[in-house]
């Protein structure tokens, strides 16, 4: 998760600024990112590109209260930020041996019909912005009484070791702890496979911020990118 996030000579900055690391290996749609972690380092991560036009450098620093009317006066607008959220080093080994409880288990193709009974059912904003999908890397959901009430999937984060997870729960179906049963034992075969699940959603989603810490998961940090045009 840290390679991922941190490029391999970040040096340390001091509280307020956010750091400039600049990448050419940027794909367009993240041509701008903005990185605060948690109890750590800011980052501004960008093309050379996108960098001469802010006339900015690998390695500058820039106050957090600058960035914003920074990138506004280049025209540049960020998306609303995500929360990232990942599991504990220390509690991988038990997620990864835990069983699943009774009712939640991988989905497969055979569970066709009860996954389109399912999003039949669920806000159409929920599959937006959750992204669940049946035919993902992996799938799982929680069944009550033969009804697939909760359902979760991942799929590998722009070709790392990193499985982006999304989770929706039926309203009808919610605060009885589907959606984090399902969302453990995903993260458990994750595990398994070599991955490190990683849990995102928007800001202002409380209920979905707090299932991610009542799945076990912490607050990395919050994670915007540039708008696209």
């Amino acid at each position: 998760m840290t390679q991922y996030w941190f490029p391999t000579d970040l040096v340390p900055g001091t509280a307020g600024n956010v750091q400039v690391v600049i990448d050419p290996s940027l794909a367009e749609d993240r041509a701008v990112t903005v990185l605060h972690v948690a109890e750590g380092p800011s980052l501004l991560t960008l093309t050379p590109g996108r960098a001469r036009h802010l006339g900015l450098s690998s390695g500058q620093a820039v106050r957090v209260e600058d960035l914003a009317p920074r990138l506004a006066a280049a025209g540049i607008r960020l998306n609303g930020p995500d929360c990232l959220f990942y599991l504990p080093a220390t509690d991988h080994e038990a997620v990864r041996l835990e069983p699943s409880p009774g009712g939640t288990r991988q989905l497969t193709p055979d569970d066709h019909e009860a996954f389109a009974r399912f999003t039949g059912q669920a806000p159409a904003e929920d599959l937006d912005e959750a992204f669940v999908e049946l035919d993902h890397w992996l799938a799982f959901g929680t069944f009550r009484g033969g009804l697939l009430v909760a359902a979760a999937s991942m799929y590998p984060w722009r070709e790392t070791r990193l499985a982006d997870l999304g989770v929706i729960t039926l309203p009808a179906e919610r605060g009885h702890g589907y959606a984090r049963r399902t969302v453990r034992a995903i993260s458990s075969m994750a595990l398994q496979l070599g991955y490190e699940p990683q849990y995102r959603c928007q800001r202002d989603n409380a209920a979905s911020a707090a299932l991610a810490e009542s799945a076990g998961f912490v607050r990395f940090g919050e994670w915007e990118v540039v708008e696209k045009d």
